[in-house]
């Protein structure tokens, strides 16, 4: 069973704000502004997380004190920026005059870069020509000391009988190793290792990061105590570092912030065992007030996923119905029937076409996944031919049961292994879900029946029953925790750098092939 990873993409991001055209408050002078950030923390309530400081007699404000908070990738961080005209020295905001406030999701900010919003003095009503504008930088020193090392007679406790090692080459971030600052000393300890604990010191020496990377270099290795016994003790053995260089490791915010677009396509099962949609015993039921647990699933990973899209139009397909007007079985027919055009603006866009294809399509079947994710991966691998970290695609297949095509669907994880795509599914129901868990990896890369192993996991499982009772972020939370090492992953492999400036690019998936 897969363990449940949970923010895998926490990080520290720094924003740095600044206003336009802010309207004047005071009488005889410009405005004295302050800006207030806060987050939604649920319920109603929005809890204050900083404030810059206050710019005297100025309309058009660049705020020097940059506000600070944590990123997690998998849930919606609301905002809310509001401007204040500050004419006394009371912490209180509720006796100073309000100048204009925006909202958005950090998401938007950190997808975008630069994002410019007009500020409003309440929902309909613009504070003049009043704007925010909200840049982000994410706080951290992405750089890495990679090192290679082997040892020449060391004392005889090394395992494995080898007194003449060749350690794996290691990487350990720059902030671990050394501070970041290249002298600082670094005692190294060279011990046999037992895996009960009992570590037995061969020795050590000191030195530091400005004379590891003098490669190749050589350090004595000293234990004390023999050294301080036998008069006639040179060294317990020489530790040469042959490779010492300090590289830097990109993050997921470094991709998305370089231009990155996640193209999030949906498919939703449309087999005879999800019931007779008009009976309420149906998974596809509407219920009064319009849901069911396809349509809660969409929007809770949706709603996140859409903000690292531009133009917020994605495709999202059924499969295993008989369509009009032929009524042949299709394992990917656009919801919106335009096999062109099968984009919808936005989530909202998505849920319009599910409500409006449920009652024109007789659900049958078998469940096959194979046709969607190759689909989409002809799309990512038109992206990864472009030889940029440009494009990213996570396909969300929402289901009710188990997969018949399950090895046609093993050979299509894998192919996809290879390329910029990730595969959320979203078990919807109770039934036996053990096909899917098999896809999603954890205990080692998936395997078509010839043997063929994926080249890193890109599935994610969940069965939405589980987080019924649970908070409605949590379902996201978890189905979208190991995006951002997958999609970095990925793109570390082909040694591609964020890009700085993103071009137009084009769009996919665009089309559904015409039987």
């Amino acid at each position: 069973m897969k363990m449940m990873h949970m923010a895998h993409c926490v990080t520290l991001v720094q924003l740095s704000i600044s206003c336009d055209h802010l309207i004047d408050k005071d009488i005889s002078s410009k405005s004295d502004p302050l800006c207030v950030l806060l987050q939604d923390v649920g319920g109603g309530k929005w809890a204050e997380l900083g404030r810059t400081e206050r710019i005297r007699n100025c309309s058009s404000p660049e705020f020097s004190k940059t506000l600070q908070l944590e990123y997690h990738f998998e849930t919606v961080q609301k905002l809310r920026f509001g401007i204040y005209d500050i004419d006394n020295k009371t912490p209180e905001l509720g006796d100073d005059d309000f100048l204009g406030g925006a909202e958005c999701s950090l998401g938007q900010i950190v997808s975008s870069r630069i994002l410019t919003l007009p500020l409003m003095l309440k929902p309909g009503k613009p504070a003049g020509r009043g704007t925010i504008t909200v840049s982000a930088q994410e706080l951290k020193d992405s750089r890495v000391v990679t090192m290679e090392v082997e040892a020449r007679n060391l004392d005889k406790k090394v395992i494995k009988n080898n007194l003449n090692p060749t350690w794996k080459r290691f990487s350990v971030p720059l902030q671990h190793f050394c501070g970041g600052d290249p002298n600082t000393p670094i005692q190294v300890r060279c011990s046999d290792y037992d895996s009960d604990g009992s570590h037995d010191l061969i020795g050590t020496f000191h030195t530091s990061l400005a004379q590891l990377q003098a490669v190749p270099a050589e350090f004595e290795c000293i234990h004390l105590e023999k050294q301080q016994k036998k008069k006639s003790y040179k060294n317990s053995g020489t530790i040469c570092v042959k490779i010492c260089q300090v590289e830097t490791e990109y993050s997921f915010l470094d991709y998305v912030m370089g231009g990155c677009q996640i193209n999030f396509t949906v498919g939703v099962d449309f087999t005879g065992s999800n019931g007779d949609p008009s009976s309420p015993d149906s998974l596809h039921y509407l219920s009064p007030t319009g849901v069911n647990e396809y349509l809660t699933a969409l929007w809770s990973v949706g709603s996140v996923v859409q903000d690292y899209d531009s133009d917020k139009l994605f495709p999202a397909f059924g499969f295993g119905a008989q369509v009009p007007p032929d009524w042949q079985v299709s394992h990917e027919f656009a919801l919106n029937f335009n096999p062109n055009n099968p984009y919808c603006a936005g989530i909202q866009g998505i849920v319009d076409a599910y409500r409006q294809a449920l009652p024109q399509v007789r659900l049958y079947g078998p469940t096959n996944f194979a046709p969607i994710i190759n689909h989409v991966a002809r799309f990512a691998a038109q992206a990864a031919h472009q030889r940029t970290a440009s494009q990213y695609f996570v396909l969300l297949l929402l289901t009710d049961g188990a997969v018949t095509d399950v090895e046609a669907t093993r050979e299509a994880v894998v192919r996809a292994s290879f390329l910029p795509m990730s595969v959320i599914i979203v078990g919807v129901g109770g039934a036996d879900f053990e096909a899917m868990e098999q896809l999603d990896a954890d205990g080692g890369p998936l395997r078509t029946r010839s043997g063929e192993a994926a080249a890193r996991d890109i599935v994610q499982f969940v069965p939405y029953r589980r987080f019924q009772n649970a908070p409605r972020e949590a379902l996201a939370q978890t189905v979208l925790a190991e995006v951002p090492t997958q999609l970095v992953s990925y793109f570390k492999a082909q040694g591609w750098a964020p890009l700085k400036a993103l071009p137009p690019a084009a769009k996919g998936p665009a089309q559904v092939p015409q039987a």
